[in-house]
C-alpha cells in the first residue's frame, strides 16, 4: 500500500472516528466484555472505553450483579489520552443523572419523601439517588428559632431513619451541593395527601389510624394523609365523660367512615362501630330476675337510668323505685349511686333492660352491703368482715326492711 493510499485510509477511520469521547462527555454504549480488567464497553469510536475495578468498587452490589454482556449502560468519560482504550466511569455517569434529575426536580418544584440518614449541627442529611443532600435546620419543621443546641440535637436523633416530604430548593453541581426543605413542601404535601386520601376513601371503609389529638368533643385521628373526627359519642358503646377515659395520644386505633364531605375536606369517623356491641350478647349474659349492680347514670320525672356494665344501661322505673309511691326519684337515688337491682325485662331488639329496686329483698341488701363494706375493709386495712360490719350492714336497711314487712 503506497503512502498515499495509507493516508487516505487513516483520513477515512479519523471522520468514522468523529465522535471521539470528550473527558466530560455522558456516553451511552454496550458491553462488550467483563473481565479481571474490567468493564469493555462499546462506544462506537476506534477505542472501547474501560470501566477499571476502583471505579466498579463503588457501584452498589445490586448494580454490578445487573452488569452483563449486550447490555447499554451510559458511562462518564473520564480520560481519552490513553493509546488502546477511553477510561469512562459508570459510578460518575450514575452521579451526573442524579444532579440532572436534581435539577429537574427544582424546576418543577415536585415534592417527594426522603430518609433522615444522618444530621450535623446544622441539619439532617437525605439521600438523593447516590448523592447526599442537605436539610438545614431552618427548612425543618420540628425545629424552631431560639430551641438550644442541646435539644435540637436531640430532636435531629430522633429524626434519623424517618422519611420526610421535601421539596428540592438549591442545586450546584459545581460546589457539590444539593439542598432540600420541609418546611416549604410540607403544607402542599398535607393537601396533596389529603385530597388523594379523601378522593379513595368511601363511606364505610375500615381503616387504621393514629390518635393525633384529644378534645372534650371528640379525637381527631391521623389516617395518613389526613386527619379524621371520631365524636365523642362514637367513641365507645358506654357512656364517656372525656376521651382521655378510652384513648390517649399516639393510639393506634380501628375507625369506620361515617360520613365524606369533600367540598369541605372533613372526614367523620366511629370507632365503636368496629368494636362488639355489647347489647348482641346481652341475652348470654343477663336473665330475668339475676341480681345486678348498677351505677346511676341519668335521673328523669319517670325513673332513672343504671349502667350495669359499659353499654348497657337500663331502666329502673319510678313504680320500682320503692314498694311505697315516689313522688321525687332523687329523693330514692342520685346519680353517681351504685345500687343493688334485680332485672325484670329483656329487649334485645329494642336494646333495652328493665330494672328494680323494690324487688331486691331486705336480705339480699343486707348480705351485698356486708360484702361491700367487707371489701372497702380489706382494701383499707387488708382485713376480713366481722360481726361489726354485718351489724351496720343491717342497720343501713332496717327503715327498707321495716317498709316492706308493714306492706306484707
Amino acid at each position: 500500500m503506497s503512502s498515499e493510499e495509507t493516508n487516505l485510509l487513516q483520513e477515512l477511520l479519523d471522520q468514522h472516528d468523529y465522535e471521539l469521547p470528550e473527558v466530560g462527555d455522558i456516553r451511552k454504549g454496550i458491553i462488550v466484555a467483563i473481565n479481571s480488567q474490567g468493564v469493555i464497553v462499546d462506544l462506537g469510536s476506534k477505542r472501547d472505553g474501560l470501566v477499571q475495578p476502583s471505579d466498579l468498587s463503588k457501584l452498589t452490589d445490586e448494580d454490578r450483579a445487573a452488569l452483563k454482556v449486550n447490555d447499554e449502560i451510559p458511562v462518564y468519560v473520564v480520560n481519552n489520552e490513553q493509546p488502546d482504550s477511553v477510561i469512562v466511569s459508570i459510578h460518575m455517569a450514575q452521579l451526573n443523572q442524579d444532579w440532572i434529575d436534581a435539577e429537574a426536580m427544582m424546576e418543577s418544584g415536585e415534592i417527594d419523601e426522603y430518609e433522615i440518614i444522618g444530621y450535623n449541627k446544622g441539619g439532617a442529611i437525605v439521600p438523593f439517588g447516590r448523592l447526599r443532600g442537605f436539610v438545614p435546620a431552618s427548612h425543618l419543621t420540628d425545629l424552631t428559632p431560639g430551641m438550644s443546641d442541646r435539644k435540637r440535637q436531640q430532636r435531629l436523633a430522633k429524626l434519623r431513619g424517618e422519611k420526610l416530604p421535601m421539596k428540592v430548593i438549591e442545586v450546584d453541581r459545581r460546589r457539590r451541593r444539593l439542598v432540600l426543605s420541609q418546611r416549604d413542601a410540607q403544607k402542599e404535601w398535607e393537601e396533596k395527601r389529603k385530597g388523594e386520601l379523601l378522593e379513595n376513601l368511601n363511606e364505610g371503609d375500615v381503616l387504621k389510624g393514629t390518635i393525633s389529638g384529644l378534645r372534650d368533643f371528640g379525637v381527631f385521628v391521623d389516617l395518613g394523609g389526613a386527619d379524621g373526627l371520631v365524636h365523642i359519642s362514637e367513641l365507645a358503646w358506654h357512656r364517656i365523660d372525656h376521651p382521655r377515659e378510652v384513648v390517649k395520644v399516639g393510639d393506634e386505633i380501628e375507625v369506620v367512615v361515617l360520613k365524606l364531605d369533600r367540598d369541605e375536606q372533613r372526614i367523620s369517623l366511629s370507632r365503636k362501630q368496629v368494636l362488639a356491641n355489647p347489647w348482641d350478647s346481652v341475652e348470654e349474659r343477663y336473665q330475668v330476675n339475676q341480681l345486678v349492680e348498677g351505677k346511676i347514670t341519668r335521673i328523669l320525672d319517670y325513673g332513672a337510668f343504671a349502667e350495669i356494665e359499659p353499654g348497657i344501661e337500663g331502666l329502673l322505673h319510678v313504680s320500682q323505685l320503692s314498694r311505697t309511691n315516689v313522688e321525687n326519684v332523687s329523693e330514692v337515688v342520685k346519680e353517681g349511686e351504685t345500687h343493688l337491682l334485680r332485672i325484670v325485662s329483656i329487649d334485645p331488639n329494642r336494646q333495652r333492660i328493665g330494672l328494680s329496686l323494690k324487688a331486691v329483698t331486705a336480705q339480699e341488701q343486707i348480705e351485698w352491703m356486708a360484702q361491700h363494706m367487707a371489701q372497702a375493709a380489706a382494701d383499707e386495712e387488708d382485713d376480713v368482715i366481722d360481726d361489726d360490719a354485718v351489724a351496720a350492714a343491717e342497720a343501713a336497711v332496717v327503715d327498707s326492711s321495716s317498709s316492706e314487712t308493714e306492706e306484707e
